[in-house]
């Protein structure tokens, strides 16, 4: 049980630190202004952050479905991650608290949202947001792609949860639109102080995740490869 539920914090945590990265926060505020349109309606904002938010859990179950369950199918993969996958994470855990911490350097330029998909949305009404939720997240920024298939993907193939977990995950990316849009449904003020208060919680978030995935990593290289025991 009480793994689980550090299980489902890390989900959690990779969601949200995944959602307020550089990248996928910039895709997250053009989807605040769509969300946010109707300021004059606080009930159709917060309908619209609530869709959007399950537009992205929805998409992440989905892909949770089936990427683990295309990887624990075969035979040969599943029996071959059973066996190496600890000493797969050790490694993977440093590269990606080494991205976290900017030492490995990645384009954060990521595909936005179109034109012809804000169309779309805006033409299905406060429906449309969960279609640009959808969206959203099968858009991977090179952050969140390293966040998603390196660190979370794994953790489900392990512990084989199709469902679970990526779906806490996808919940979690949504969390900052549905956080501005209760705060445009309360006073759009409020948003810009909320914005800065993201972007210095984002700073050192990522930063101490960059270094407790090191350390943890190191840890598993540690035990896992080189059989040592502390």
């Amino acid at each position: 049980m009480v793994e689980w539920a550090l299980l489902i914090a890390s989900a959690f945590w990779l969601g949200v630190l995944t959602s307020i990265s550089p990248c996928p926060l910039a895709t997250n505020i053009a989807a605040i202004s769509f969300v946010g349109r109707r300021v004059d309606k606080p009930a159709s904002v917060l309908s619209a952050g609530l869709l959007y938010t399950a537009g992205r859990s929805l998409t992440y179950m989905a892909l949770g479905i089936l990427l683990v369950s295309s990887i624990l199918s075969a035979p040969r993969v599943s029996l071959t991650l059973q066996k190496y996958m600890n000493m797969l994470l050790g490694p993977l855990l440093i590269i990606i608290g080494m991205v976290l911490l900017d030492l490995i350097s990645l384009n954060i330029r990521g595909p936005g949202i179109g034109e012809s998909i804000k169309k779309k949305a805006e033409f299905l009404g406060i429906w449309g947001a969960g279609l640009l939720g959808i969206v959203v997240g099968v858009s991977f920024c090179p952050t969140a792609g390293a966040l998603c298939f390196g660190s979370l993907l794994p953790l489900a193939v392990k512990n084989n949860s199709k469902i679970l977990l990526p779906a806490i995950y996808g919940l979690a990316t949504g969390l900052p639109v549905l956080l501005f849009a209760v705060l445009l449904a309360l006073g759009a003020n409020r948003v810009a102080q909320a914005y800065n208060k993201i972007v210095l919680f984002e700073k050192w978030g990522r930063k101490i995740t960059g270094i407790l995935f090191i350390i943890i990593g190191i840890y598993y290289c540690l035990t896992h490869i080189f059989h040592l025991q502390f």
